[in-house]
């Protein structure tokens, strides 16, 4: 179980408009204990992708539909940014290159 659908699964306010596909940023939690942060695995190109457009970016920030529940996670800590960046909500229009 990622951390995204253990929030929805205990109402906590964690977005995730895209379900958890690696398309947006909405999930972007912030690991509070970098050594929690280092047992992660490395965030794939895509997450890195998305992760450059979320709200209040950290040296340990990850996306919460990335980071998967294990035994040696217990006791992990996150924090959610203070705001999102929703595009589809927040008026973005695409302009063509």
């Amino acid at each position: 179980m990622s951390m995204l659908e253990a929030a929805h699964e205990n109402d906590i306010e964690l977005e995730g408009a895209c379900e958890g596909s690696l398309a947006c940023s909405t999930c972007h939690v912030i690991v509070m204990d970098v050594n929690y942060y280092n047992k992660l695995e490395d965030p794939t190109d895509e997450e890195n992708d998305m992760l450059d457009l979320a709200f209040g970016l950290t040296e340990t920030s990850r996306l919460g539909c990335q980071i998967v529940a294990k035994p040696e996670l217990d006791g992990i800590r996150l924090a959610l940014p203070a705001a999102t960046r929703n595009f589809a909500v927040d008026g973005f229009v695409p302009k063509p290159h």
